[in-house]
């Protein structure tokens, strides 16, 4: 018997298991003019960090709420681990963590008393609300009371209590917003580890560098659809000008120059060897797309 979330094998092949799987879903609040989704299709692999990028209204939050199980499921096919969020009942929220982008905690508890509650709904084993706190930089921070804890620290805390319960697939929305570097450095690595763990996480953002940073794949929303769907890699080079720039001194010292020349045939280009021998080379740079410039030429949108 094959079980929920482990390798399939077919023919001597192992395929990695969908987690996520999405057809043609569509949904309308009531009395709005336009549909929130319109005929969006996915699936999310097990074991990667699928990146759902988009402005504010594409439709993001709306989707994420409907694998939730906080919204109907709408029309369309909807299925996590093979069925629907209310199929699974109860026991689907044993197996998923939700961080939301805004902080939902009880303000007059400590950091600790909050993350000790919410272990307490679980009925399985949790992690150690305490070595949760130490991983963001919060130990210090234990008992003091929730309510008097800057953005950034109730991000870092709402982050760690979608992990108490062991969670195998994990939804992150915006999960470094109001966090200063240091501190979303840490909470990167921590998403990176979920990974290498065999874990599948969902992350929500309009941040480009987080998402290309850490994304196994990528969909950018716009108006309620994907409109492109692919590894951050391979959308940047499917939108990369071939050549290569060369900025380069004459002699050193002299003013700085630059030259282009094309990627194909490069190992050939005469122009090229001459300049690398002859002048004082101070950079080389491929022109790969960054990856808002896909967005931007995909949708037509900007995420700012």
């Amino acid at each position: 018997m094959t079980h929920v979330g482990q390798p399939i094998a077919t023919g001597g092949a192992t395929t990695t298991p969908t987690v996520i799987d999405v057809r043609d879903l569509n949904f309308s609040y009531p009395k709005a003019a336009e549909p929130a989704v319109t005929n969006m299709t996915f699936s999310v692999r097990s074991g990667e960090i699928f990146g759902f990028l988009g402005p504010s209204g594409a439709g993001k939050s709306t989707t994420q709420k409907i694998l939730i199980g906080l919204l109907p499921d709408g029309q369309g096919t909807v299925r996590v681990w093979g069925k629907t969020p209310r199929e699974w009942g109860n026991s689907y929220y044993e197996r998923i963590g939700v961080s939301f982008e805004l902080p939902n905690h009880y303000r007059k508890l400590t950091a600790l008393e909050n993350l000790r509650f919410f272990a307490s709904l679980y009925s399985g084993a949790t992690e150690d609300p305490m070595a949760l706190l130490e991983r963001v930089g919060l130990a210090d921070d234990a008992h003091t009371q929730v309510g008097r804890f800057s953005k950034g620290m109730q991000t870092r805390l709402t982050f760690v209590r979608a992990l108490l319960n062991r969670p195998e697939l994990i939804f992150l929305d915006e999960p470094t917003s109001g966090m200063d570097p240091r501190n979303a450095r840490i909470v990167k690595d921590m998403i990176a580890e979920l990974r290498d763990q065999g874990r599948t996480v969902f992350l929500t953002t309009h941040d480009m560098a987080t998402a290309e940073e850490l994304c196994d794949r990528v969909a950018f929303v716009v108006d309620g659809r994907i409109a492109i769907l692919d590894s951050p890699a391979e959308l940047k080079l499917a939108r990369s000008k071939r050549t290569v720039r060369v900025q380069y001194r004459c002699t050193e010292g002299a003013p700085l120059e630059t030259a282009e020349f094309a990627l194909d045939g490069l190992a050939d280009d005469e122009a090229l060897h001459t300049l690398l021998r002859q002048a004082r080379v101070e950079s080389i740079h491929s022109q790969e797309a960054g990856l808002n410039d896909v967005f931007v030429e995909a949708t037509g949108r900007s995420l700012t």
